[in-house]
Parts: structure tokens; C-alpha cells; sequence
């Protein structure tokens, strides 16, 4: 399995020789393996260990265990104890994924401050094949049934052509000592339900299950590369515009497609969305509906679709003091500062008389009700019908802001000024507010 190792890194994975590496190592067989495997082709390697405590003294001397393994090789070793229990409360998700992602955070903190390159699971080919049927039994899409990518961003899992038995045979051969987790064995979880139950029949059924299985995994990437390329050349025609808080698509290009919603997914599947009937209906619906998932929306505006994240609103009032002071803005950052000349008003600065300033001023979000006198025009007017009048979609509406004088607008932020603080002949000191 070593020299199986040493050429499958060679020709596919070469980086790791070249590179500082931290190995997520639990104290099972697999990763005590990789741990050896590693160690034996000399790779700069150092061992990442989270102790969950979820088993009590079990949990504790499978820290000792990797502790001494580290001290046995030579290698360093970082141990994290984590309050898994109370995680899985505060954010009301299962044990199991509080667990993944407490570790896989961690994991990304150590590379990022001690400057590892990349971060090595024991991941191989029976892992595989349970993610397949987990993410199967429970429905998904072509990534789904991908499996586990073998690098993806700084993980990396070099164990994968090997299956669970190439592993066991080697650690035993080599007589190596390694923990055993007890709950592993329980087939509350669904992963072990399929390790335990369903895929010894499917095996007892197929005796080459793991390699008819990766001839699958093959077909369906080869697969997914045509689709990669027929998605990247529909985006060139379908992305009208690319903002920095949304992203434009034209209805029309989805609605060209044979099967408009396949695309729908493939452009949308990992926003959170869900609900793919609804996505659908937006292509047909009136403008303003939209869909949430729990990070974005996807909103219908006209004959678009607008791809956001979900809006944070502004909790406070920002208030700002003197022209000295600089203020962050979901749009910049608003700056004051004195001048003698005037250029035009534009979207991001505007010009006004400092005596019809008074201080402190205030940044807050619009609210029902707000009028000003929109810079050029006479009269005042509703900023709900000034949007209206712009065509604004609900997201603009939604994160626009406002910059007042006591309750006086002075500046719906990045669209226009109010006409009462205009400068004029008779303007002695002139403050110019820009949006860098």
C-alpha cells in the first residue's frame, strides 16, 4: 500500500510532496494509517486532533493516544476540546453536523495562522460510497452522486482509491495499535446503518461493488464536465450583471432552454434553494415575489432575476459627530470634507451649504412615510414613489439608506441629494460628502 500510495501522490498529487501538511487524525485505523503512510514518504506533515467530548473517558484517551503517536513519530500534534453538545443546542442542528463543522473551522483557523498548505482526511473508497447512498436515499443532484472530491480547496484525500480493507490490511500487517469508537457501531446514525447493514448485502451481491462503483463515479464526472461547459457558455449569454451585493440574470435565456428548470438548478443549486417549483414560477410570476433560502434570495424584478444574499439590516442609527469622521456603509465609505469648488452632484457625492448642517448628523435605513425634495426638481416627494419612479428593484429598496440632519434627508446614499441643502450664491462654506 505504500509504494500503491507513493506512486498515486506522485502522479496525481505531487503538491504534498513539496508542501507543510496537517493530517485531521481522530485515532481510528484510518487516519492512524494515513498518519504512518506519510511519515514513511517523509512528507512535512503535523496531526490536528479534536477531542468532542462526546464519550466521556473514551473521548479523553483517544487524545493520549494521539498525543503518544505524535511523540512516537516525531511529529507535532494540536489537540482542541470542544462543548460539542452545547453547539448542537445554541444553533439547534444534530451531533453530528455540530461536530463536522466545529472541526472543519478549526481546521481552516490552524492552516490559516500556522501556515499549513493544506489539510489531509483519511477519507477512502467505502467513504465514498456511503456519502453516495446517503446523498442518494435522500435526493440530489449530479454533484451528489460525485462522491467525495479528492481535493477540494485545502483538503485533500490522498486514501481515497483505496478501499476500508487495503487500510485494515496494512495497519495489521504493520501492527499498528489504533483506537476503536464505540459509537460507530451503532446504527442509530445513517451512515453507519449503510456501513453495517446495506452495503455488506450490495457487496455479498457484487464482490467488486467499490470498483464497478468507480467506474460510476468516472461516468457521472465525465458527465458533469459536459455540463460544465454547456453551463459556463448559457452564463455567458444569461448574466446581465454582476454587482457586488447581487448578481443579474435575464429571464429570457431560461426561458429559451428546453427544460428551463434544470438550468434553474444548476445555476442556483448552491444558494441553499430548495423549494425548485417556486424557483420556477418566478420565470412567470409578477415582479417583487422572490424565494429565500437560508443564506440568499432570488428575486423577480421585471424580466430578471436577482440573485442576492439575504439583507442584514441596519439595527442602529450611525451617528456621525464632525466632518472629521469617516462612516462604513453597506455601499463605502462616507467621507466629509471641505472645498472651495462645486462640481455636479452625481450618485456618489454631492455638494451642500455646511450652515444648513447640524450635527450630529444620522445614517439610517428609509422608512414608510419619508419625504425630501429630490436635487433638480421642485417640490417634495415620497421616497417610496421616488423608488417606485426609479424602477427600483425590493432589494435596492431594501438596502438603500439615508443620510439626515436632525429629521431633514440630506442624502438618499448613492442616488440623490435633497434640493434644501444645495449650495447657492450665498453659500459661505461649502462640505463635499462622497461615497469612496
Amino acid at each position: 500500500m505504500l509504494n500503491q500510495l507513493k506512486k498515486h501522490i506522485d502522479n496525481r498529487l505531487d503538491f504534498l510532496n513539496k508542501n507543510r501538511l496537517l493530517i485531521a487524525i481522530s485515532g481510528g485505523v484510518d487516519s492512524v494509517v494515513l498518519t504512518h503512510l506519510c511519515h514513511q514518504l517523509n512528507l512535512d506533515i503535523s496531526l490536528a486532533h479534536c477531542n468532542f467530548n462526546l464519550r466521556g473517558k473514551e473521548s479523553d484517551d483517544d487524545e493520549k493516544f494521539v498525543l503518544q503517536l505524535a511523540d512516537d513519530l516525531n511529529i507535532e500534534a494540536f489537540t482542541e476540546s470542544f462543548n460539542t453538545e452545547g453547539y448542537a443546542s445554541e444553533h439547534k442542528i444534530s451531533i453530528q453536523m455540530s461536530a463536522r463543522e466545529l472541526r472543519y473551522y478549526w481546521f481552516d483557523e490552524l492552516a490559516l495562522q500556522l501556515g499549513f498548505d493544506y489539510i489531509l482526511t483519511a477519507h477512502h473508497a467505502d467513504d465514498n460510497l456511503e456519502t453516495f447512498l446517503i446523498n442518494f436515499s435522500r435526493g440530489t443532484g449530479l454533484d451528489g452522486l460525485t462522491g467525495i472530491p479528492e481535493i477540494n480547496n485545502k483538503f485533500v484525500r490522498p486514501l481515497l482509491p483505496f478501499s476500508r480493507e487495503h487500510v485494515i490490511d496494512y495497519a495489521k500487517a504493520n501492527n499498528l495499535k489504533w483506537r476503536v469508537d464505540s459509537s460507530n457501531e451503532s446504527t442509530k446514525y445513517l451512515r453507519n446503518k449503510l456501513r453495517h447493514e446495506v452495503i455488506p448485502i450490495l457487496k455479498e451481491i457484487n464482490p467488486s461493488l467499490l470498483q464497478s462503483y468507480q467506474g460510476t463515479i468516472n461516468n457521472l464526472s465525465d458527465s458533469g464536465d459536459i455540463i460544465e461547459d454547456t453551463m459556463e457558455l448559457f452564463l455567458n449569454d444569461a448574466i446581465d450583471v454582476i454587482e457586488d451585493n447581487k448578481i443579474t440574470f435575464k429571464i429570457s435565456e431560461f426561458k429559451k432552454q428546453n427544460n428551463p428548470k434544470a438550468y434553474l438548478f444548476e445555476v442556483f443549486k448552491d444558494y441553499g434553494f430548495t423549494e425548485w417549483n417556486d424557483v420556477v414560477n418566478l420565470l412567470e410570476t409578477q415582479s417583487g415575489k422572490y424565494v429565500v433560502s437560508n443564506t440568499h434570495r432570488l428575486i423577480k424584478h421585471r424580466d430578471t432575476l436577482l440573485l442576492s444574499e439575504l439583507f442584514l439590516e441596519v439595527q442602529e442609527d450611525i451617528l456621525i459627530l464632525d466632518i472629521n469622521q469617516e462612516i462604513e456603509t453597506p455601499f463605502g465609505l462616507l467621507t466629509f470634507s471641505k472645498t472651495n469648488g462645486v462640481s455636479l452632484n452625481d450618485t456618489t457625492t454631492i455638494y451642500v451649504d455646511e450652515s444648513l448642517l447640524k450635527f450630529p448628523l444620522v445614517v439610517r435605513p428609509w422608512k414608510i412615510g419619508d419625504v425630501f425634495f429630490p436635487f433638480g426638481m421642485k417640490g417634495k416627494k415620497k421616497v417610496s414613489k421616488y423608488f417606485k419612479d426609479e424602477k427600483l428593484s425590493l432589494l435596492d429598496k431594501e438596502s438603500s439608506l439615508l443620510l439626515c440632519s436632525g429629521n431633514t434627508i440630506v442624502w438618499v446614499i448613492n442616488r440623490r441629494a435633497d434640493n434644501r441643502f444645495r449650495v447657492t450664491e450665498n453659500t459661505e462654506n461649502i462640505i463635499k460628502i462622497e461615497l469612496k
